[in-house]
């Protein structure tokens, strides 16, 4: 990982979209710094198209489609994609999995999940899970006492063994059945709602993150940044972000944006 002073000019001038994680890498200790948001904004007003790329669940995609300043949004690790039509009050809302093979593999996710509650203690079912509609996930940090790295590898064990996919982000194991993550669902929309093909997305897209979840995403796009605190997880990834700000979370993902505007300025 180079530091972000390192990214070219013409790098960051070719740009035409930048896609984020949520949770650490634009937020700060849960928090959505104001700094953060006016990032969101000055990104969208620039013409970069923004897209948040999370693990958070589908109640809070549609709140984030529709009122912040982004032009979409990939959730739950990439099980779908909502689009906000502001002129025609309409939201566009794309699945990987058709609705009865959601449901049953809901069934079968939280067999699993009850299993793991009453086998590792600590673990809790995130407080977001009510607002989900294809994953699970396991809370191991956000409102429970963080855990450590070897506990949070059993918790992806225990889904992993009963064929099941497991991600680690900052504050959850996410969990589900089905062959999407972040990547496959971001690519999909980069072509269809922004006319960027996969192929060209690599020169045109830049990626923001800080957790293992986010290692597909930093694998595929060369202009790929972790903020600070990423190097926390850097053993727990096969693939690394190219460049790394000074700072953590939000006010990493500002000092980037804050780069990008300026080379474009320029």
């Amino acid at each position: 990982m180079r530091p972000l002073s390192e990214m070219k000019p013409e790098q960051l001038r070719g740009i035409q979209a930048v896609l984020t994680d949520i949770d650490d890498t634009i937020t700060t200790n849960g928090k959505l710094p104001a700094l953060a948001y006016v990032a969101l904004e000055m990104l969208h007003e620039a013409g970069i198209v923004v897209v948040p790329v999370t693990g958070r669940p589908a109640g809070w995609c549609d709140m984030i489609a529709r009122f912040w300043p982004v032009d979409g949004v990939v959730g739950e690790n990439g099980a779908f994609s909502f689009r906000y039509l502001e002129k025609e009050k309409r939201m566009l809302r794309f699945y990987a999995q058709e609705e009865a093979t959601r449901t049953a593999n809901k069934a079968k996710l939280w067999d699993i999940a009850r299993r793991v509650l009453k086998e590792i203690p600590g673990t809790a079912i995130a407080a977001d899970q009510a607002y989900r509609e294809i994953d699970v996930a396991i809370d191991f940090a956000e409102d429970v006492k963080p855990l450590p790295l070897d506990v949070v590898q059993k918790i992806v064990a225990a889904f992993e063994r009963e064929g099941a996919t497991a991600k680690i982000s900052s504050i959850h194991v996410n969990a589900w059945f089905g062959a999407h993550d972040k990547l496959s669902m971001a690519l999909r929309f980069l072509e269809e709602a922004c006319g960027i093909p996969g192929g060209k997305a690599k020169a045109r897209v830049a990626y923001c993150g800080d957790s293992p979840n986010d290692a597909p995403m930093f694998g595929y796009f060369p202009l790929s940044i972790g903020v600070a605190n990423v190097k926390r997880f850097v053993d727990q990834m096969d693939h690394l972000p190219s460049f790394v700000t000074a700072l953590d979370g939000g006010a990493g993902f500002a000092s980037f944006a804050s780069r990008l505007i300026g080379a474009r300025r320029k």
